[in-house]
C-alpha cells in the first residue's frame, strides 16, 4: 500500500496537489480529509468523488501533514488500499441515542471483517465519547484487562475553537452530529496505535462530591468553578448575559480522573456555568470520583509520548504505509509552537507519510497501571495524542 500527504489553503490548491500526486503510478481509493471547517469541504469532496475515492473526514481545530503544523487549511492522506479491505460507514445520531448508534456501527464491522479494526470521528461539540467507545466495542468479547478486543482509534472533530458546530463526512454526506467510520480488515492491514498524554499531576488529591455525567458540581462539597479559580488563581471571561461561557484558561490546568489498577484519565473543563457554579467537561466524571489538577507540560511530556508511540514497534526496523495522529487542542494550547517537536518525533519514528488534527477529544487504548508497557481498554480520552500506524500484510 502507498501513500501521499498534501495540503492547501483553499480548493483550488487541493485540485492542483491531487493532480500533481495521481498518476499512472498511484491511483488512490481512500482519502483522509482534515480541513478548517471555514474552508469548503463540499468541493473537496467532489473533486475526490469524481475520481472515485472514499473519504473519511473530519473538521479541525488546527491541521498538521508529517512535521508541519497549519491553521485554517485543508490536509489530505491519499492511500491506494484495496477497496475489499476497508468500509466507510456515516451514521447521524444524538447525545440520546449515542450508545445504541454506536452498537448498530460495531455490529456492521463485526459482519463486514472477521477481524475489524475502527478508525472514527465523531461530529458534535456535546457528544458523549464513552457511549460512542461503549456501543461499537460492546458486541466484542472482554480481553485480560476488561477491556474489549477490538481495535479503536479516533477523535472528536473541532471547529478552530469557536465550540459551537464540529463536522463529520464522507461522500454526499456531512453533518455536525454524526460519527464516520473507516473500518478496516485487519487481516489484511496491521492497524496498531496508542493513545498517550505525558501530563503531571499536582495538588493533593481532591473528590467530587456532586456529578452528572460530564458536569461536575460540587468538588470538595465546594462549587467546582469556585475551586478550580481559587487553585489556579484566574477569573473567567465575561461573555454578555450568557450563563454557560468558554472556559480556555481551564485547558492549560486538566483534570485527573484516578482510577484503580488503571492509568488516570483526563477530562478538559471546556465550559463554565456562572449560574450554578459547575464545570462542563469534555467526558464524564462520576460522583465520588477522586481527582487531580494536571500542570501545563513540558519537555519530559514530548519525551514520554514520543516514547509510549514506540513501544507500539516490534522492533527498530518496522515500517508503515501511512500514520494518522489525533492529538488534542488542549495539547496546541499548552504547547504552543513546541507542539511541532512532538508531531515531529513521532512522524520519524517510521518516516512514513502523516496527516491529523487537533482534535476535541480522543479515542484508543493507552497504557494500563497494572501492565506497564502494555496498552488498556479502549477509552474516551481528553488531552491525549493518538497516533495510528498502517502497514499492508504481505
Amino acid at each position: 500500500m502507498h501513500a501521499k500527504s498534501i495540503k492547501g489553503n483553499s480548493t483550488e490548491e487541493i485540485q492542483s496537489a491531487l493532480q500533481e500526486a495521481i498518476g499512472n503510478d498511484f491511483k488512490p481509493t481512500l482519502a483522509i480529509v482534515f480541513p478548517s471547517v471555514k474552508q469548503d469541504r463540499e468541493t473537496v469532496s467532489k473533486l475526490l468523488g469524481e475520481k472515485e475515492i472514499q473519504i473519511f473526514g473530519a473538521t479541525t481545530a488546527g491541521e498538521f501533514i508529517d512535521g508541519d503544523i497549519e491553521s485554517g487549511s485543508i490536509v489530505l492522506l491519499l492511500l491506494d488500499m484495496n477497496p475489499a479491505y476497508f468500509k466507510l460507514e456515516f451514521l447521524e445520531t444524538s447525545k440520546q441515542t449515542a450508545f445504541e448508534d454506536a452498537k448498530k456501527l460495531g455490529a456492521i464491522g463485526k459482519e463486514t471483517f472477521t477481524n475489524p479494526a475502527f478508525i472514527i470521528a465523531t461530529g458534535g461539540v456535546s457528544l458523549g465519547g464513552e457511549q460512542i467507545v461503549d456501543g461499537i466495542t460492546d458486541s466484542f468479547e472482554r480481553d485480560a484487562t476488561g477491556g474489549r478486543e477490538v481495535t479503536l482509534f479516533g477523535g472528536k472533530a473541532g471547529d478552530d475553537l469557536a465550540l459551537e458546530e464540529t463536522f463529520v463526512f464522507t461522500n454526499g454526506k456531512s453533518s455536525n452530529n454524526a460519527i464516520v467510520a473507516l473500518i478496516i480488515d485487519a487481516d489484511k492491514i496491521d492497524v496498531r496505535g496508542i493513545a498517550t498524554c505525558g501530563w503531571s499531576a499536582i495538588g493533593t488529591t481532591k473528590t467530587v462530591t456532586k456529578s452528572e455525567d460530564n458536569i461536575v458540581y460540587n468538588i470538595d462539597d465546594k462549587p467546582a468553578l469556585d475551586t478550580l479559580l481559587n487553585y489556579l488563581g484566574v477569573e473567567i471571561k465575561q461573555d454578555g448575559d450568557r450563563d454557560i461561557v468558554t472556559f480556555l484558561s481551564s485547558w492549560f490546568y486538566q483534570l485527573q480522573v484516578e482510577r484503580e489498577n488503571s492509568e488516570p484519565v483526563i477530562r478538559t473543563a471546556m465550559f463554565a456555568n456562572k449560574t450554578d457554579r459547575s464545570l462542563i467537561c469534555s467526558g464524564n466524571v462520576p460522583q465520588g470520583s477522586k481527582i487531580k489538577f494536571s500542570m501545563p507540560p513540558d519537555f519530559d511530556s514530548i519525551d514520554k509520548v514520543v516514547a509510549d508511540c514506540k513501544t507500539i514497534k516490534d522492533n527498530e526496523h518496522q515500517q508503515a504505509d501511512a500514520l494518522i495522529m489525533f492529538s488534542c487542542v488542549s495539547r496546541h494550547l499548552s504547547f504552543g509552537l513546541v507542539v511541532k517537536e512532538e508531531i515531529e518525533q513521532v512522524q520519524q519514528i517510521w518516516n512514513a507519510p502523516m496527516a491529523g488534527f487537533f482534535t476535541y477529544g480522543e479515542y484508543g487504548k493507552s497504557f494500563t497501571a497494572r501492565q506497564a508497557g502494555r496498552t488498556g481498554k479502549n477509552e474516551y480520552h481528553n488531552n491525549a495524542c493518538c497516533l495510528v500506524t498502517l502497514k499492508e500484510k504481505k
